[in-house]
């Protein structure tokens, strides 16, 4: 059987007020070496802005001509999820990858996180934040939200994710054709999770892997967003994309 061949990564980036760390995130992206031979583009959504974001995507195509740049500049802010529907809905690469536009994600993890779906081993990659990976120590009380949401997922998926809420996701392009994402916010999350848990491609379940990266937290005064909100939010959406999607 022929091993499928790849050839572009679609890094689809949500901004919303990151005018700080755009710039040197993308700057990052575009240094990192990938795996395969693998070219890529960056699809990048402003979700409503305040701050200066919009302005320093603008100047990121001419920056990096070697790239493949989509942007797309929202005025109204909708929320993670909405900014990466936008994304998925402009990529045109084979593989797909959610990157955070600040840096508690690193862009040196690609490798590790490309090689299973280059392998042939699997549809969908998961990061992992908490399987032996160097990581700031910071909110204990985020650490026990994120394991007590990944469990209730995993009881209703019936997957055995250690980290359901990590941003690092990387999908085959037939994946994220089939995800047709409803939550405008952090539920995006739990949501992708349980439909990939019930996709069927070529009428087979999806191969899902999971790597261990990476993570640099920021705390609220560097610029995290969410919050117990996001976490009661998640739960709700858990339940509906297990039940009533």
């Amino acid at each position: 059987m022929t091993r499928r061949t790849f050839r572009t990564l679609s890094i689809v980036v949500p901004v919303y007020n990151e005018d700080r760390y755009l710039e040197s995130v993308v700057s990052k992206v575009v240094a990192q070496p990938l795996p395969g031979g693998l070219k890529r583009e960056l699809i990048l959504v402003n979700d409503g802005s305040r701050d200066a974001s919009w302005n320093v995507m603008q100047l990121l195509p001419e920056k990096f001509p070697e790239i493949r740049f989509e942007l797309v500049n929202k005025t109204v802010n909708e929320g993670k999820g909405a900014a990466l529907r936008d994304g998925f809905a402009r990529v045109t690469g084979d593989i797909v990858i959610v990157q955070d536009a600040d840096f508690e994600y690193d862009p040196a993890d690609y490798p590790k996180l490309l090689q299973p779906i280059l392998d042939d081993k699997a549809d969908v990659v998961f990061g992992s934040r908490f399987i032996g990976e160097p990581h700031r120590v910071i909110y204990f009380w985020h650490q026990v939200a994120n394991n007590a949401l990944t469990l209730l997922s995993n009881m209703l998926t019936n997957l055995n994710l250690t980290d359901m809420e990590v941003c690092y996701k990387v999908f085959v392009r037939e994946v994220i054709d089939q995800i047709k994402i409803k939550s405008s916010r952090f539920g995006v999350e739990p949501e992708i999770t349980a439909k990939i848990a019930r996709m069927r491609l070529n009428g087979r379940r999806l191969r899902v892997y999971e790597t261990g990266i990476s993570y640099a937290g920021r705390t609220y005064e560097e610029g995290k967003k969410i919050g117990w909100k996001d976490a009661a939010s998640a739960i709700i959406q858990i339940i509906r994309f297990r039940f009533m999607d």
